[in-house]
């Protein structure tokens, strides 16, 4: 059921109250225009949450590249959480995934025609992408994981909330996993209801509806997650998840926030799984390395698998130490989001449709265009994004 993932530290709740205090005062300053959020004269479309954890912000922004990238040039910007590198960093065929973080590197590996950039200053993020003359042909801009970066004021800002961790009944950190108040969402002009059950009943859709209590500006989707055939990390073919029996053994190896959505997925096909988990980000060393190794071997069942995730596979693809077992059984589990209620074409129009009203460049705008001066087409003229509520 929705919330089922919930657990509130009640003992923390009065440094929650503290922790309150303090991004209330953030957000009024904001509201106040004593700090500054600012426009960018070029579609931004921010993708986050108000929760700490996994809410599946990876596959939405990999999505709206497939929804984009024959149509426009996309460029996504992320903050490189863990990486090694300083200031602003853009991704090229050579860069490590030290350098630019783990999520960045497997959305330019996916995706190698986008522009993958990393900096904390988003501003001077966007600013050296729409600057530079290797990226300065973008026409939109996805920001992962910025809904709480206020200082750049995005044309439409995407709110991601977990269907297993509804953030009505959540509390604020350190008590529960909100970032900032749950009237944070009020930003929001997209809210997605994410990793919804498959089998979710009309009424449940309702209820989930009235909960959020959102306003009319504001748009509810939701959507579910898709997994793919698991993919050979080192050798061998795919394989079907259907191929997995109750016979199958699987080491289920991963270091993100909520590793127990993917356990309760492969469930269905076989009972007979041994977590291996880590923490979020988590860089593994030559001790975790023999630490699966060992726990493979452990393992007795004639058929038998490792199954990690892509963001994992990043950080442990090229580790020295696995053993030729477990080089032969590691695989890859790809996910990517499916909507639901038949949601898809109104969601995609509404960021085709709001990327086509400010981008320049795209094939998307208008023919009348083409009839402007060169001067006109310079980056430097483009109006101010309208914001996607004005769409």
């Amino acid at each position: 059921m929705e919330g089922d993932f919930i657990k509130i530290n009640e003992w923390l709740l009065p440094l929650s109250w503290l922790y309150g205090i303090g991004v209330r005062l953030r957000n009024q300053m904001f509201e106040l225009g004593i700090l500054k959020s600012r426009s960018f004269d070029i579609p931004v479309i921010s993708v986050g949450n108000i929760t700490v954890g996994g809410s599946g912000k990876t596959p939405h922004v990999e999505y709206l590249i497939n929804a984009l990238r024959d149509k426009v040039k996309v460029a996504v910007l992320s903050r490189g959480y863990k990486r090694k590198s300083r200031g602003y960093v853009l991704a090229g065929k050579a860069t490590t995934m030290s350098e630019i973080g783990d999520e960045p590197y497997q959305m330019k590996k996916k995706f190698p025609d986008v522009h993958v950039a990393v900096d904390k200053n988003r501003c001077h993020g966007i600013e050296c992408i729409t600057g530079e003359d290797e990226t300065k042909d973008t026409d939109v801009i996805l920001l992962d994981d910025a809904y709480q970066h206020r200082y750049v004021k995005p044309g439409i800002n995407i709110l991601l909330v977990d269907y297993h961790r509804l953030i009505m009944y959540d509390k604020l950190l350190p008590a529960g996993r909100l970032r900032e108040p749950k009237n944070g969402k009020s930003r929001a002009d997209i809210v997605i209801v994410t990793k919804c059950p498959k089998d979710l009943k009309p009424m449940e859709f309702r209820v989930i509806t009235k909960t959020m209590n959102l306003f009319p500006y504001q748009k509810l989707y939701f959507t579910t997650l898709k997994y793919d055939d698991l993919k050979p990390v080192y050798c061998g073919e795919d394989r079907k998840l259907a191929s997995l029996t109750a016979k199958t053994q699987v080491l289920l190896l991963t270091g993100i926030a909520s590793p127990r959505q993917m356990m309760v997925d492969l469930e269905p096909y076989t009972s007979d799984i041994i977590p291996l988990t880590f923490a979020d980000h988590h860089q593994f060393t030559a001790s975790d390395i023999e630490r699966i190794n060992t726990m493979f071997a452990g393992m007795e069942g004639e058929d038998k698998i490792i199954i990690t995730t892509e963001k994992d596979n990043a950080r442990l693809f090229g580790m020295e130490g696995l053993s030729d077992e477990v080089r032969r059984n590691l695989f890859v589990l790809p996910v990517a989001v499916e909507f639901m209620l038949e949601q898809e074409e109104e969601f995609k129009e509404n960021i085709i449709g709001y990327v086509r009203k400010n981008s320049r460049n795209s094939i998307l705008a208008k023919a009348k265009d083409d009839n402007k001066s060169e001067n006109s087409n310079n980056p430097g003229n483009r109006p101010r994004t309208i914001s996607f509520r004005n769409h």
